[in-house]
């Protein structure tokens, strides 16, 4: 079986792609040939007789061969160079080693972006739209998130060009809110995570009107107004009869008693001069 090793890098670094022989001191690279290819088809780099006799033209400038242990190394990485590689070495026309390496290759994503968006509001609680993105990473990620560390599944979409190309995820969460919470979302990518959080808070903190008392509440009410109003009616109409009713009588006697006095003054005064 063909031995494989894995190596990671990320884009723009500088990766080195061991291969399986290393060139005797007391030989020369003159007695062998060297191939590196790409998915088996592709010829990155080859050698023979210690000379380059060519290297693909998408990694010009960007590979070199270490002329004694036949390590590749790759500089700048890009995302184009994921794959499988595999390093061929003959002497004299016969087969030394052949040894397969995997690269895998990761580009970083950017920052999570949340976004909020009110689609429904009332006293009681706030329907909301939240919306978490990123882009230009590799490969395709994972998108998780949490509602006050409590774990929530993203509705996700991924967009890409093709399979080794940047991609761009969007995760959708609709949210009945009736409190502040803290959302977070997270971006996770061959071990790698970017994280962002967000405090929602409840927009809409009317007061609720109070409670109407009851039917018969209100009835009872109803009903001591219309008496209260009733008694002041009708002590307004009768209290001014009887208070004119009871002075004329007081004056009628007043007016009889003087009258009766009158006379007996009048007696008295007649004795008087008789005498």
């Amino acid at each position: 079986a063909l031995e494989k090793k894995v190596v990671k890098s990320r884009v723009g670094e500088k990766v080195s792609l061991p291969c399986c022989h290393e060139i005797p001191s007391s030989e020369s690279l003159h007695k062998y040939r060297v191939y590196w290819q790409k998915n088996v088809t592709d010829v990155v780099l080859a050698y023979s007789e210690g000379n380059m006799i060519f290297r693909h033209e998408r990694y010009q400038n960007r590979t070199e061969m270490d002329l004694w242990n036949l390590t590749l190394w790759i500089s700048p990485v890009e995302i184009l160079d994921n794959g499988s590689y595999q390093c061929v070495v003959q002497r004299n026309s016969v087969v030394v080693c052949d040894k397969t390496i995997i690269l895998i290759v990761t580009a970083d994503f950017s920052k999570p972006n949340i976004m909020a968006e009110v689609s429904a509001d009332s006293c009681e609680s706030t329907e909301m739209v939240i919306t978490c993105s990123s882009h230009g990473g590799f490969p395709k990620p994972k998108i998780s998130g949490a509602l006050n560390n409590m774990s929530v599944e993203w509705n996700a979409s991924w967009v890409s060009m093709s399979n080794l190309s940047p991609y761009n995820v969007t995760g959708k969460l609709m949210l009945n809110v009736t409190k502040d919470v803290n959302v977070t979302c997270s971006v996770e990518y061959d071990g790698f995570a970017k994280s962002t959080s967000l405090l929602l808070k409840k927009t809409n903190n009317c007061i609720v009107p109070p409670v109407p008392p009851p039917y018969n509440v209100i009835t009872a009410s109803i009903i001591i107004v219309i008496t209260f109003i009733l008694a002041i009616t009708l002590a307004a109409r009768y209290l001014p009869r009887h208070v004119c009713s009871h002075c004329c009588k007081r004056q009628d006697s007043v007016g009889v008693k003087e009258s009766m006095k009158a006379p007996v003054s009048s007696k008295g005064t007649a004795e008087t001069s008789s005498v």
